[in-house]
């Protein structure tokens, strides 16, 4: 197909302009939006627009831009796709809506033509954009590698569920059988196949005379047609392939293929050509067109303040889940498994500790990984622990510690749900595995949240209400498909409304004030603050050997309390109760009785209780009276009855005690074993080192090394910034100079391509090639004169390149010339320059 393009004389045909003409009439605006848009074409920097368009026309870079276009503007693609190559845009309106003087078909659904007009051209500008569709609105051409993609056939109909054109169905077809095919129609005969199959053709595209050849068909023949004539078009048939004629006819199948109307596609299947699908739809290439996405509404609404409340709830909640669950890995870290994650029993223990079903501890650990608190600590026997960023994150305000939370889970690649599910060998994937990874989850969780974000404030919608718009948005972004038939989008859709619930990003199933700000990358802390209760710096402690915690601790008042006591009970109000075993622990961290009675004296409200105060003293007074050592270790005492008291107690007999001296015992059992069984046997002593000084140990001390947060699997190549496009495009367009420059005739030398006479486009496959003494001639004349050439150079790595270049100076066997290419002066070596020629200025 030819068309008039700008420029030339009215009424003259020329011949279609190609993609990288296309690029190369683009504006640098243009050409850095198409680069920012589709940053695989940057992998490595095109040498020109030529490769820019080859790179373009590539298979997989061509579905990677399919993938991020909305349903109408794919639609709009698949209707070009299903047209001749060339064709204007009316012609794309009425495959969408159905020609507007011909009835549509029953079975499609109603077509707003206004609506289609009116999108339809933001649709071709964006194909445009993303340089899938070229040429005027009068010749619309799509990028080979899309036609291929979408253009439907007898074995990949496509969502348009068409069939392959009559030309292309016919294809090997013996030219005795379309005369079959023409007499069966009602056709003239002729002698040639490509006449034959444009005459059925243009029998099955005029819709009178199409029409009549129908009104001949049986009912049961309309009746197998009406069935593949929304997709897929093709049908089982016994010999399909069989010569029927009009006169054999036996069957409404056998009176199709005798006309046409029904063509093999194999030895035993028949499709309907696409021609004789579009005339039974109506003109429609779609059942249905969607110009605009499905209108989202509010399932129910709440009280913004109460949805903010709810979620400043969660959000403080969501602080303190993940303090519990890190200081109690703190003191007993679990171990990490051969392939990576953690074990089930672990998985469960962390459930036990947060009273909570084992997905919604999992996800706690993902969030605190990715949040980069948690991680293995590198060691031979390597296990899971808290980072050191864990302690600097937990000394900071409780807003800041909920965004940073938030901003890792919106922007992770993990998901947590898929913990416990089967991988594709049937192993159960481990909670913090290496198979949680999702390139699809930050994107979805974005489009979820900005859904609710564009309802009312306090809106409600669930997934069942954002699945259709975001299907619309990204048609064929759904994801692999699991055992339940749902796709990867649907079950994310559902996961990260759960998830945000649980975070605090939500409030009763509405969008919270704070994460709208988190959409918009602000700061989501301020909001936050005012809505968070206020932490206090006191508890009321009971004479029950109980303090209880009237809302959220400051933290050092909250770590303080939790090394004396234990958590009895957790809610609006936290109890907290006195043990010896956790007294002791307080004096085993350095504490004496005094700090403790003075540390409880200024956070009660209440006087502290007798029995708490004998509690104290009571523990203390036995508290590091027998010392244990290494012997193998030893147990020594200025009390000598007391050691004969153990010596003499039958739990002791493991330890096989030994008197040393009046004061010393000796054990065959190593100090911790030892003083883990005196401990149990009621005793309180204390380690010391070799010296002879006490040992204090730390409950929090177990840290790993200096860790990073996990980076999330970009989708794609990462998105070039506003430096590397500036550079690309230069290097293109220099490029692109060099490889299009109309040059004068070059210098003949030894294994020379001598241009003939007249201008030539440079050949991208070859260099100039001029001799040595002509090439150092030519570039001394050109700093002389002050004129441009073109060179062919070889770089160290051996990579040719073809050059633009201004020279400047010529010695020492160098060249210092401004370089087009990289847009700054450079030095060439005078043995790398394989051939120079003048570039023509005219």
């Amino acid at each position: 197909m030819t068309t008039t393009q700008s420029g030339s004389r009215p009424g003259r045909a020329t011949a279609p302009r190609t993609l990288a003409e296309e690029l190369r009439a683009r504006s640098d605006q243009a050409l850095t939006g198409l680069l920012r848009a589709r940053p695989d074409l940057l992998n490595p920097v095109p040498g020109d627009l030529t490769q820019l368009a080859a790179r373009l026309s590539s298979r997989a870079s061509a579905l990677r831009a399919l993938e991020r276009l909305d349903r109408f503007t794919l639609q709009v693609a698949e209707a070009l796709a299903a047209l001749p190559d060339g064709g204007p845009d009316t012609a794309v309106r009425n495959l969408l809506t159905g020609p507007a003087r011909v009835k549509p078909h029953p079975a499609a659904d109603p077509a707003d033509r206004e609506a289609v007009t009116a999108a339809l051209p933001a649709a071709l500008t964006e194909l445009r954009e993303q340089a899938l569709l070229w040429g005027p609105d009068s010749a619309l051409r799509l990028v080979i590698a899309v036609r291929e993609a979408l253009a439907p056939s007898a074995a990949n109909p496509g969502r348009t569920g068409l069939g392959p054109t009559l030309a292309e169905a016919t294809v090997g077809m013996s030219p005795a059988r379309l005369q079959q095919l023409l007499t069966g129609a009602g056709l003239p005969p002729t002698a040639d196949p490509v006449t034959a199959v444009a005459a059925l053709g243009a029998l099955l595209t005029d819709r009178r005379r199409c029409a009549a050849l129908l009104a001949e068909a049986p009912e049961p023949a309309l009746a197998l047609l009406e069935r593949l004539v929304w997709g897929p078009p093709t049908g089982t048939v016994p010999d399909a392939a069989r010569p029927v004629t009009a006169d054999e006819v036996r069957s409404p199948v056998e009176w199709l293929l005798a006309r046409g109307l029904l063509l093999p596609s194999s030895a035993g299947s028949v499709v309907l050509p696409r021609e004789l699908a579009l005339h039974l739809r109506g003109g429609r290439s779609h059942r249905t067109v969607e110009p605009a996405p499905p209108a989202l509404t509010a399932t129910t609404a709440h009280d913004p303040q109460t949805v903010d409340a709810a979620a400043a709830g969660q959000a403080h909640t969501a602080v303190a889940t993940v303090e519990e669950l890190l200081e109690a890995w703190g003191l007993t870290p679990p171990a990490t498994l051969r392939a990576g994650g953690l074990g089930v029993r672990d998985l469960k223990r962390a459930a036990l500790i947060l009273e909570c079903p084992e997905p919604t501890a999992a996800f706690w650990l993902e969030l605190a990984y990715t949040a980069g608190l948690l991680a293995p600590d590198g060691e031979a026997d390597e296990r899971w622990a808290p980072t050191p960023g864990y302690d600097t994150w937990r000394q900071q305000p409780t807003a800041d510690r909920w965004a940073h939370l938030a901003r890792s889970w919106f922007t992770a690649s993990r998901v947590a749900a898929l913990t416990g599910t089967p991988d594709g060998k049937g192993r159960t994937r481990a909670a913090l595995g290496p198979e949680l990874d999702r390139t699809l989850a930050p994107v979805v969780r974005r489009a979820a949240l900005t859904l609710l974000a564009d309802l009312p404030a306090g809106s409600v919608a669930g997934a069942e209400a954002l699945l259709p718009v975001l299907r619309w948005q990204r048609p064929l972004r759904g994801g692999p498909t699991g055992p339940d038939g749902r796709d990867l989008r649907d079950q994310l859709t559902g996961w990260t409304l759960a998830e945000a619930e649980l975070l605090g990003v939500t409030g009763r199933g509405a969008l919270a004030g704070p994460a709208r700000a988190l959409l918009t990358g602000a700061d989501p802390a301020p909001l936050l603050e005012p809505l968070l209760p206020q932490p206090l710096d006191h508890v009321i402690l009971q004479p029950d050997l109980t303090a209880i915690a009237p809302g959220p601790l400051l933290t050092p008042l909250a770590q303080a309390l939790a090394l004396c006591a234990d958590v009895e009970s957790k809610g609006g109000a936290t109890v907290y109760r006195f043990t010896p075993e956790s007294v002791r622990r307080a004096l085993d961290a350095g504490r004496t009785a005094a700090d403790l009675h003075t540390f409880l004296g200024r956070h009660s409200r209440t006087p502290v209780p007798q029995p708490l105060s004998y509690l104290i003293d009571d523990v203390a007074r036995r508290h590091g009276v027998l010392r244990v050592g290494a012997a193998s270790s030893y147990l020594r005492c200025d009390d000598p009855a007391l050691l004969a008291e153990v010596i003499a107690d039958k739990r002791a007999a493991e330890l096989r005690l030994r008197l040393l001296a009046p004061t010393v015992l000796a054990a065959q059992a190593g100090p911790e074993t030892l003083l883990g069984v005196v401990r149990q046997m009621g005793y309180a002593p204390v380690a010391e080192s070799a010296e002879g000084d006490v040992l204090i140990t730390r409950p929090d001390s177990h840290r790993t090394l200096p860790r990073t947060a996990p980076v999330p699997l970009p989708d794609g190549p990462p998105r070039p910034d506003a430096t590397l496009l500036a550079a690309a495009l230069k290097a293109i367009r220099a490029g692109d100079r060099a490889a299009t420059a109309v040059r004068r005739e070059t210098v003949a030398g030894p294994a020379a391509t001598v241009q003939q006479s007249g201008p030539a486009r440079a050949d991208l496959r070859q260099l100039p090639r001029t001799a040595a003494a002509d090439t150092l001639a030519a570039l001394q004349t050109a700093v002389l004169l002050g004129e441009r050439m073109w060179i062919g150079y070889i770089n160290a790595e051996g990579l040719s390149s073809q050059r633009v270049v201004d020279p400047v100076k010529v010695e020492g066997g160098f060249v210092t010339a401004y370089d087009h290419l990289s847009d700054e002066v450079r030095t060439f070596a005078l043995h790398r320059i394989t051939g120079v020629a003048e570039v023509d200025e005219d």
